[in-house]
């Protein structure tokens, strides 16, 4: 199970996310908090493997604050950023105080099941136009003027549906391999056609033979 901490100010937030997460996805809501030091306090105490991050929270530390303090005293376990905050300046300073995904309060919820698995086992989940804002202030700051190669920017999630896809499997057969929801491998890839900068099969198909990634047992 994904043991999980929510951090919001907002209690009818808190109670959706229960709702919605606990017990299901192999997800268990283990504790909530109102506030920055309620999350640490609780992080502490439950060891959770990620925490939902809140970012405005009124009273005491805010989220960036609470994430920095989460990653130095507990470097395992892997924070979350679910805001309302679509703005570069936020992403830019959550990513450096260690939070290991960002993602919108608007988003559906099956990108946000998908974003929880990714960052439980350690990688990092940042949705497709948060991908390219990066993307472009890393080119700006390298001053270079070819684009990198995103596949470094996919998860390994991610990737295991790039090759399957590739291989040909359809979106239930991929799930069932991998153990997850249909509607989850949906939007993983979605996510990965978009960062990759594909539009079809063939051209992910393409892709795939040109990293070398299509074996066949």
């Amino acid at each position: 199970m994904i043991r999980i901490l929510i951090v919001d100010d907002h209690v009818v937030v808190r109670s959706g996310l229960r709702m919605l997460l606990d017990g299901k996805y192999g997800m268990q809501i283990v504790g909530e908090a109102a506030t920055g030091d309620e999350a640490l306090t609780r992080a502490e105490e439950l060891k959770p493997n990620v925490v939902l991050m809140d970012l405005s929270m009124p009273n005491g530390k805010d989220g960036m604050t609470a994430t920095e303090e989460i990653k130095a005293l507990l470097p395992d376990t892997n924070v979350l950023i679910l805001t309302m905050h679509d703005d570069d300046e936020y992403l830019f300073r959550a990513i450096q105080a260690g939070a290991s995904g960002y993602l919108l309060k608007s988003a559906p919820h099956e990108e946000m099941i998908a974003a929880i698995e990714s960052v439980s086992t350690g990688n990092a989940y940042l949705n497709p136009t948060a991908t390219k804002r990066l993307m472009n202030e890393y080119l700006d700051r390298m001053g270079q003027g070819e684009p990198a190669d995103s596949y470094a920017l996919l998860s390994e999630r991610e990737r295991e549906v790039l090759v399957w896809t590739a291989k040909g499997y359809a979106n239930k057969e991929i799930a069932e391999q991998l153990v997850i929801s249909v509607k989850t491998v949906e939007t993983h890839k979605s996510n990965l056609m978009e960062k990759l900068g594909l539009r079809t099969r063939p051209d992910l198909v393409q892709y795939a033979l040109k990293k070398g990634l299509l074996y066949f047992e």
